[in-house]
C-alpha cells in the first residue's frame, strides 16, 4: 500500500502519474521527467565548458581584410590595422587557454578609431564580429556616468553584450564591445579634476578595469531600473573593446604639433604637408592627450588607427559597389515587387553632392536616397516592368 503513495520528491507527481520512479536513500525519490530534465542540464553544462576551452578559428589578416573589402570602400590603412589587431586578440586567447604557468602571457590590445562621423568606425568593428561570429555591442560613451549619478553605469555596457550572446556568459567573453563617442567623455582641460567629472574623466576612470580584464558583476537586465536582479559575472579578459570618435578639432592639435620649431623658409614647406586631405594620418596618444583622454586610459587602448574624410569617388563607390550597397538593396527591393529599376550615373552624382553638404558622410547618403525611393515605393501598383531614375524624374537639377 505505501508504495502507491510514493512521489517525485522533485516534482511532486506520484507513482502512478510517471512511467519509472526511482527510489534512493531516505525515502527520496527520482521520476523519469525529472532526470530527463537533469540530463539536459548536464549536457548543457558540458556545452558551455566545451565552447570555453575550444580553440577559436580564427582567419589571416589578409582574409579579414578581404572580408572588410566587400563591405567598405576604401579605409585600407584602418582595415589592415584592425585585422592585424583581431587576428593578434583572438590568437592570444588560444595561446592563454594552452599556456603553462610560468610562460610569457600575452596582454590584451584593444583598439582606438579615430575619424569623422560617417567614416565606417562602426562598420569596420561589427563587419568583424558577423564574419567571426561572436557577440557584438555598440555603447554610446555619452550615456554613461559614474556610479551614483543619474544614467548608465559602466558595467551596464557588459549588459548588450551578454544580450547579444543570448546570455551566453563564455561566448560574450569572446565578444566585441564597439563604444562610440569616446571623444565626448573627454576631460575639459588638461588639468586633473579635482571634483567629480560626471560625464567625462569619472567614465574614464571607470572604464580602465573593464579594458584592462577584470571579473564584472553584470546587471542582466540593465543597471538602476532592476535593483533586485540576481548579477552575472563576466570576466572581460578576452572581450575586445574598439572605442571610435571623431575627436572635432583635434586637427588644430595635430597641426599645432607638427608645426612646433618650423622657422624661416622651413614653414611654409611644412604648411604645406598639413594642409593635405586628411590631418589625422598624423595622429598619435600626444594628441588624443592633449584632446582630453587621460593617459591610462590610452595605455589601455594601444592601438590607435585613422579614418579617412570620404571623398565624392568614395561616396559613390559606397552608393553601388559593396555587398550591402544602398542602390542594390533597392534594387532588390524593387525586383522582389516584379520591377527592375537602374539609376543613371548623374542621379548617383546629384545624391552624392547633396550628401557632401549635409558633412554626415555614408549615413548622409541613406536619407537623400530613401527621399528618392520612397514614394516610388509607395506607388509600387502604378509602375512600369523597367523603371529609370534620371534627374528629370526627382527633378534635381542642383544638389
Amino acid at each position: 500500500m505505501e508504495a502507491e503513495f510514493e512521489a517525485c520528491s522533485f516534482c511532486g507527481r506520484n507513482k502512478s502519474e510517471v512511467d519509472v520512479l526511482v527510489s534512493g536513500s531516505d525515502d527520496v525519490h527520482i521520476c523519469d521527467s525529472c532526470i530527463s530534465q537533469a540530463h539536459g542540464i548536464l549536457l548543457q553544462e558540458a556545452s558551455f565548458v566545451e565552447k570555453a576551452n575550444t580553440p577559436f578559428e580564427i582567419k589571416k589578416p589578409k582574409e579579414i581584410k578581404a572580408f572588410l573589402d566587400q563591405y567598405i570602400i576604401g579605409q585600407d590603412k584602418a582595415k589592415s590595422v584592425m585585422s592585424v589587431a583581431v587576428y593578434n586578440h583572438y590568437k592570444r586567447i588560444n595561446y592563454n587557454q594552452s599556456r603553462k604557468e610560468g610562460e610569457t602571457e600575452i596582454d590584451k590590445s584593444n583598439l582606438l578609431l579615430v575619424g569623422e562621423t560617417g567614416t565606417g568606425k562602426t562598420l569596420i568593428a561589427r563587419s568583424i564580429a558577423r564574419m567571426l561570429d561572436v557577440p557584438f555591442a555598440i555603447v554610446d560613451a555619452t550615456v554613461l556616468t559614474e556610479a551614483g549619478y543619474v544614467g548608465e553605469d559602466v558595467e551596464s555596457l557588459l549588459t548588450k553584450l551578454l544580450q547579444a550572446a543570448d546570455y551566453d556568459v563564455p561566448r560574450a567573453e569572446r565578444g566585441i564591445v564597439f563604444i562610440d563617442e569616446i571623444d565626448k567623455v573627454a576631460r575639459k582641460s588638461d588639468n586633473p579634476s579635482i571634483t567629480r567629472d560626471v560625464s567625462g574623466e569619472g567614465v574614464q576612470q571607470a572604464l580602465l578595469k573593464l579594458l584592462e580584464g577584470t571579473v564584472v558583476n553584470v546587471p542582466p537586465q540593465g543597471g538602476r531600473k532592476h535593483p533586485d536582479q540576481k548579477f552575472i559575472e563576466v570576466n572581460t579578459q578576452d572581450i575586445l573593446f574598439v572605442a571610435g570618435g571623431a575627436f572635432s578639432g583635434i586637427e588644430k592639435i595635430i597641426e599645432s604639433r607638427l608645426n612646433k620649431g618650423s622657422l624661416g623658409y622651413f614653414k611654409e614647406e611644412k604648411k604645406e604637408v598639413l594642409d593635405s586631405q586628411n590631418v589625422l594620418s598624423h595622429v598619435n596618444s600626444t594628441d588624443l592627450k592633449r584632446f582630453g583622454l587621460i593617459p591610462e586610459l590610452l595605455g589601455r587602448l594601444p592601438v590607435v588607427t585613422h579614418l579617412d574624410k570620404l571623398t565624392k569617388e568614395s561616396l559613390l563607390a559606397i552608393l553601388t559597389k559593396p555587398k550591402n550597397a544602398l542602390i542594390k538593396q533597392y534594387e532588390l527591393l524593387f525586383k522582389l515587387d516584379g520591377i527592375n529599376l537602374e539609376v543613371k550615373e548623374e542621379v548617383l552624382e546629384w545624391i552624392v553632392e547633396k550628401a557632401l553638404k549635409t558633412e554626415l558622410g555614408a549615413r548622409g547618403l541613406r536619407s537623400i536616397v530613401e527621399e528618392i525611393f520612397n514614394p516610388l515605393i509607395f506607388e509600387t501598383d502604378n509602375l512600369p516592368s523597367k523603371l529609370v531614375i534620371n534627374l528629370e524624374m526627382i527633378g534635381g537639377n542642383h544638389p
